[in-house]
């Protein structure tokens, strides 16, 4: 709980108070390695903060059966189909963990509730979604404007901790690209 504390003060001052009532909306949630937060079809129930972990969203390709990566979460980030959980209608994909993941959540209710007690967390989560957005408006213009192998450069380059920690065939499927050939690409650069 300390660091989405320590992550909200960053942005919002809170008073003791308003710390203690914040703490009282959330509780702790683990996850195993391949178990679901959420699935296609399924409502979003609740936000979800990582306290430590990795998680995946993905769609499956009805084409071809694969797993295709819309974006992958690690430690203090969060993990939540907006969408779904904003208009509590149901997901367009799942949310997977890659390894044991240990979560802070908030339903639906209860982050409303919130919202409305703790006023300065509106500026919050609008900073945190404002984040968002702009990481979702950079990797589109990347897929659209740069080859693979810049892409894939620029992944590593932003995302250190994630390419440590996630197999290559998910960074491929989240790059959209094929796992060989990052697999060159990182045999390429040995060799160099």
């Amino acid at each position: 709980m300390e660091t989405l504390i320590k992550s909200i003060l960053q942005h919002v001052p809170l008073t003791p108070e308003e710390i203690a009532l914040c703490k009282s909306f959330w509780t702790e949630k683990t996850l195993e390695k391949g178990d679901f937060l959420l699935r296609n079809g399924e409502i979003c129930r609740h936000d979800s903060y990582i306290i430590s972990g990795v998680l995946k969203a993905f769609c499956i390709n009805e084409e071809n059966g694969n797993e295709e990566i819309l974006f992958l979460a690690i430690d203090h980030w969060w993990a939540t189909d907006i969408s779904s959980f904003s208009k509590q209608k149901p997901s367009i994909y799942n949310i997977q963990a890659v390894e044991k993941t240990k979560l802070l959540q908030i339903s639906h209710q209860s982050f409303q509730k919130m919202l409305k007690e703790i006023p300065a967390l509106e500026k919050y989560f609008r900073i945190i979604l404002e984040g968002y957005l702009g990481t979702l408006e950079k990797r589109v213009v990347f897929n659209h404007m740069h080859k693979a192998e810049q892409k894939y450069y620029d992944f590593l380059d932003t995302y250190p901790d994630i390419s440590s920690r996630v197999p290559q065939y998910l960074i491929a499927s989240y790059l959209g690209v094929s796992a060989e050939f990052i697999s060159r690409i990182r045999k390429k650069n040995k060799s160099s």
